[in-house]
């Protein structure tokens, strides 16, 4: 939350009487649905497996509107996906969306990027980087500047500057 709201004029805080919240449970995995759909959200991040800053940005990005980087509509130039070797029930995570890119280059480095073997049935890779394949994806250290900089435009951060 802080790694968000240091970056971003998006701030957390304590709920009193809002109504529209994230509830976060340590349910089964790490896991938020996508954009706030009104009330209580929870959003899952199960101890000890999903307490990394980086795993809680993911999933708070999510709940803030972002789809999985690889995911993003023009990621056929970036990326290459490697269906044949996804896990046939995580495909979803996988499939192209319609996106608004806000105007902002394919990031590697996102937060919200798997890494090359995501999801993999077999041990070889599910994402392959173009033009280079060898570039460093999936990392969870925290939220990229480019993150920060598409949850700026998309929240009107400094509009009112």
């Amino acid at each position: 939350m802080q790694d968000i709201s240091s970056g971003t004029c998006v701030k957390f805080v304590p709920r009193t009487h809002e109504g529209s919240f994230l509830d976060i449970q340590p349910r089964y995995g790490c896991w938020s649905f996508l954009g706030q759909t009104g009330g209580s959200q929870t959003l899952s991040l199960q101890t000890p497996g999903c307490m990394w800053s980086g795993v809680a940005a993911h999933e708070f990005m999510h709940a803030l509107g972002f789809v999985h980087e690889q995911s993003r509509s023009d990621r056929d130039h970036y990326v290459t996906i490697v269906w044949k070797n996804i896990v046939p029930d995580q495909m979803h995570n996988f499939r192209k969306q319609a996106t608004n890119n806000l105007n902002s280059p394919y990031d590697y480095n996102s937060v919200m990027h798997y890494g090359r073997y995501a999801f993999s049935e077999d041990g070889g890779p599910t994402i392959i980087p173009k033009p280079d394949p060898y570039i460093p994806i999936g990392q969870r250290d925290g939220p990229s500047a480019l993150d920060l900089h598409k949850i700026n435009v998309l929240y009107d951060c400094g509009a009112n500057e």
